[in-house]
C-alpha cells in the first residue's frame, strides 16, 4: 500500500471546533503524525477574531517563512503554525477574504469548467466556498514552490465546504490525489430535517430535484461535483454510502469510519473518584430542581447533542420517559438530563423554584421551546410522586455554565446510561463517547456507529442496546427504549459492572490505532487514481498576477515610530480641531462651509475630510486665517453653536439604546456604508443626536469600505478598493 510522501487535510473545523468533523480531525492526527511528521499538514480558515490568544492555533512565524512570503505575492494571505492537539501537527489558516472581490469571477469559472450552480447560494455558502478554493490554491503554490509535484502528494478535503479546493487542484494541479469525504448528504439532512422521510423513499429520491425543492441547490451541486471528481469518494458509514450512491450516483471507494483516542478518559486511579463527583453535582441539581431529594442509587441518564428534535431522537427519548413514568410497574427512581444547548439566557437564580422545575438555565420562548413542550404533554411534571424526573439544560457544558460548572466529559462519567436515538445520524459520536466512559449506550440501526456495530459484533453485547429503527416504527422504538431504560433501573451499581465493563470493551474497536489503515487504503486509491494524469505545465502569468480588473488589496498597518508629534495650530484655531473630531460638523451645514472656505481646492483633494485637512494645510495658511477677522467670525459662532448643541443633555429616565447595523453612512470620508441602508442608518443616529436620546451605534470598520468603480482603456468595468488609514 502507498502512502503520501505529504498529506494536505483541509477542513473548515481545522482550528475551528463547530462539530463532530473536528473530533475527527483532531482525534485521527496523531496517528498521521506518527506515520508522516510534518509532511503532514492541515489547512483551516483564519477565521479568529477575539483579541485573547487562539485556544487551538499556535503561529510559528520560523515554519515555511519563504514560502509564506512567496504566497502573499500570489494573493495568498496565510498564517503558519501548530494546531495545539495530540501529535501538534503542522496547521496553516487562511484568510479566504481576499478572494470575496473576485467570487463572480470565481464561481462563473467554476460554472464553465464544471457546472457547478452556485446562483443560490447565500453567505453561508459563499464564504466556505471561498475557503475551499482558497485552500486549493494554497496546495498548488506550495507544492510548485518546493517543487514536490514529482512526489506522492495527497489532499484530503472533508464536506461540501472544502469542495471547490478540490475542483481547483483537478484544473490545474491533477497529479495530485484528491480524496473527498462527505460526512452527510446535504439533500438527506435536509430531507429529515423537514421532517420528511428519508429511508422508505430513498430508491425513488431524484438528488437534484429534492435539493431544487428544499433550496439547496448550491450545497448539493458543490458536494456533488466534489465527489463526481475526487479521485477517491469516501464517507463515514455504510448508512450515508447508500445516500451518495443515490443523491450522487457514485459508489463510494472506502467507508471510513470515525475512530477516536482515549486520552481524554481518566486513568484508573482517579476515575471512579472524578464520578462519584459528578454523580454528587447531578443529584443535588435535580432534588434542588425537583424538591424531591433523590437517593444515591438514582438511576442517572441522558442525552445530548445538537437541538435537532426529530433528527437525533429527542422526540422519542421524551416519549419514552413519558411511558415509563406511567407505568406503575417502574421499578426504580430515575433522573434523565436532556444535554441540549440552546437559547438562554444564564443560569436559574433559584433551582428551588416550583415554577421552573426542569430548567437549570433561563430560556428564551420557553412556550414555544419544543423539548419543554413535549416533556408536559407527556405528563412528566418532576412531581415527588414521579418516578422519572426530567432535567433540560440549555447550556454548554463547558465548565463555566453556572450550575453544574463541569465540562461535557466530567459530567457523563458520572452517567449510568446515555440514549441517542437517532433518526439522521451518518456516524454519532456521543454514543462511542458514551462507551469511552464505560457508560453504557442505546441508540439505532439509523446511526452509523450502531450499524457498524451491529456489523462488527454478530451477537449481542452487554454495554449497548441497538434499536433497529426506519421510518415506520416509532411506537415500537420508543417501547425498546422503555425497556432498556426498566432493565437498568433493575439494577443495582453493582449489577450493572458487567454492562459498564462491556461498554469499554466495544470502545477499544473504535480506536485510531484499528480504524486508521481505512484512510491509508483511501490515500493509496487516491494516488493510484492520479498517477495516470498529466501535470498542468506553470503558468507563471496565472500564479503571480491577480486579474487585470482587480487590484490587489495591501494591508494597511500603523507605523510605530519614536518620534513626539504635536500639532502646532494657532491659539485662535484651536477650536477647528476640537470641530473636526466630531461628525456633528458633517450635517451641519455652516461647519461644513467653514472647513471648505479655507482652502477649497485642498478640501475637495481630501474628500471634505476635516481632519485630513488640517493635517495637510501649510503652517503659513494657518497662520494667515488666524489674522482673517471674518474666518474668526465665523468660526467663532459655529463654534458656539456646536457648544450649545453639546450642552444639552438628555431628559433624565430615558432608557439608554444600542443600534446594531452592518452599514453607517455619516460622510462619504468615512467609507461604512455601501448603499441605502448605510445612509437610512446614518440618519438614524443623526436624528438620535438631534432630539437628545442617548443611544450608541454598533458596527463594523471596514478596512477598505466600498468599492468605487472606474473604466479601464479597454473598455472594462474596474472595481478598485481604496485603503482607509486610521492609524
Amino acid at each position: 500500500m502507498r502512502k503520501p510522501d505529504y498529506l494536505f487535510e483541509v477542513s473548515w473545523e481545522v482550528c475551528n471546533k463547530v462539530g463532530g468533523i473536528h473530533t475527527v480531525i483532531s482525534t485521527k492526527a496523531l496517528n498521521v503524525v506518527k506515520e508522516l511528521t510534518d509532511h503532514y499538514i492541515t489547512i483551516g480558515p483564519d477565521v479568529w477574531r477575539e483579541s485573547k490568544e487562539h485556544p487551538e492555533f499556535e503561529e510559528d512565524s520560523m515554519l515555511f517563512s519563504d514560502w509564506r512570503e512567496h504566497a502573499a505575492r500570489e494573493g495568498l494571505r496565510v498564517r503558519i503554525g501548530r494546531w495545539k492537539i495530540a501529535g501538534r501537527p503542522i496547521a496553516v489558516v487562511l484568510d479566504f477574504t481576499t478572494f470575496i472581490q473576485q467570487k463572480d469571477e470565481i464561481f462563473k469559472n467554476l460554472w464553465e469548467t464544471y457546472k457547478l450552480d452556485s446562483i443560490s447560494g447565500h453567505w453561508d455558502y459563499i464564504e466556505p466556498a471561498l475557503f475551499g478554493y482558497a485552500a486549493g490554491k494554497a496546495i498548488e503554490s506550495f507544492s510548485r514552490y518546493y517543487d514536490l509535484e514529482k512526489k506522492n502528494l495527497a489532499a484530503h478535503f472533508h464536506e461540501w465546504q472544502t469542495g471547490a479546493g478540490l475542483l481547483y487542484l483537478e484544473k490545474y494541479q491533477p497529479t495530485v490525489g484528491t480524496v473527498f469525504t462527505t460526512h452527510a448528504t446535504t439533500v438527506g439532512r435536509s430531507i429529515a430535517g423537514n421532517g420528511l422521510s428519508l429511508y422508505s423513499q430513498m430508491e425513488h429520491l431524484n438528488g437534484d430535484q429534492k435539493a431544487r425543492e428544499l433550496n439547496v441547490i448550491a450545497k448539493h451541486s458543490l458536494e456533488k461535483l466534489a465527489g463526481t471528481h475526487a479521485d477517491a469518494f469516501t464517507t463515514v458509514s455504510e448508512l450515508t454510502a447508500r445516500e451518495c450512491l443515490r443523491f450522487h450516483e457514485r459508489e463510494v471507494d472506502e467507508v471510513l469510519p470515525n475512530g477516536f483516542e482515549d486520552r481524554f478518559v481518566p486513568e484508573a486511579s482517579v476515575f471512579e473518584e472524578r464520578r462519584a463527583s459528578a454523580r454528587a453535582k447531578m443529584l443535588e441539581v435535580a432534588s434542588a430542581l425537583t424538591g424531591d431529594p433523590l437517593p444515591e442509587d438514582t438511576l442517572l441518564m441522558a442525552t445530548s447533542g445538537r437541538y435537532e428534535f426529530r433528527n437525533k431522537g429527542i422526540d422519542l427519548f421524551i416519549d419514552s420517559l413519558g411511558d415509563l413514568n406511567r407505568d406503575k410497574d417502574c421499578p426504580g427512581k430515575a433522573v434523565a438530563f436532556l444535554l441540549i444547548p440552546a437559547n438562554h439566557y444564564g443560569p436559574c437564580k433559584d433551582l428551588q423554584d416550583p415554577s421552573q422545575n426542569h430548567l437549570t438555565h433561563n430560556l428564551h420562548y420557553e412556550e414555544h421551546d419544543q423539548i419543554l413542550n413535549r416533556i408536559k404533554s407527556k405528563g412528566l411534571n418532576n412531581s415527588p410522586d414521579d418516578k422519572v424526573k426530567v432535567i433540560f439544560v440549555p447550556s454548554y457544558l463547558n465548565g463555566n455554565d453556572g450550575i453544574f460548572n463541569l465540562a461535557y466529559y466530567d459530567v457523563l462519567i458520572g452517567l449510568d446510561l446515555t440514549v441517542f436515538p437517532s433518526y439522521y445520524e451518518p456516524w454519532g459520536y456521543t454514543p462511542l463517547e458514551s462507551l469511552a466512559f464505560s457508560v453504557p449506550t442505546v441508540t439505532t440501526t439509523l446511526t452509523g456507529f450502531g450499524l457498524w456495530v451491529n456489523n462488527e459484533y454478530k451477537k449481542e453485547v452487554p454495554g449497548i442496546t441497538v434499536i433497529p429503527r426506519d421510518d415506520f416504527n416509532d411506537e415500537e422504538v420508543v417501547k425498546r427504549i422503555s425497556q432498556a431504560i426498566a432493565n437498568s433501573c433493575k439494577h443495582g451499581s453493582k449489577d450493572r459492572k458487567p454492562d459498564r465493563e462491556g461498554a469499554h470493551e466495544i470502545s477499544r474497536i473504535a480506536l485510531w490505532d484499528n480504524l486508521i489503515k481505512h484512510y491509508w487504503s483511501a490515500y493509496d486509491k487516491a494516488l493510484k487514481s492520479a498517477e495516470g494524469k498529466e501535470l498542468v505545465y506553470y503558468d507563471k502569468e496565472r500564479i503571480e498576477k491577480l486579474p487585470e480588473t482587480e487590484q490587489a488589496l495591501v494591508d494597511i498597518h500603523p507605523f510605530w515610530r519614536r518620534v513626539l508629534v504635536q500639532q502646532n495650530i494657532p491659539e485662535k484655531l484651536k477650536a477647528l480641531d476640537e470641530l473636526s473630531h466630531n461628525l456633528w460638523w458633517s450635517w451641519t451645514q455652516d461647519a461644513i462651509d467653514l472647513f471648505a472656505s479655507i482652502d477649497p481646492e485642498m478640501w475637495t483633494e481630501v474628500n471634505e475630510n476635516p481632519v485630513e485637512l488640517l493635517e495637510q494645510l501649510p503652517y503659513d495658511t494657518l497662520k494667515k486665517l488666524e489674522t482673517d477677522k471674518s474666518f474668526i467670525q465665523k468660526l467663532q459662532k459655529v463654534y458656539g453653536d456646536f457648544q450649545t448643541y453639546m450642552a444639552e443633555k438628555p431628559k433624565d429616565g430615558l432608557p439608554g439604546i444600542s443600534y446594531f447595523s452592518m452599514e453607517y453612512g455619516i460622510h462619504n470620508s468615512l467609507k461604512t456604508f455601501s448603499g441605502g441602508l448605510g445612509l437610512l442608518a446614518g440618519d438614524y443616529l443623526k436624528e438620535a443626536s438631534d432630539f437628545n436620546i442617548p443611544l450608541v451605534g454598533v458596527g463594523l470598520l471596514y478596512r477598505y469600505g466600498y468599492f468605487r468603480q472606474v473604466i479601464s482603456a479597454g473598455g472594462e468595468q474596474v472595481a478598485l478598493s481604496d485603503a482607509q488609514d486610521f492609524s
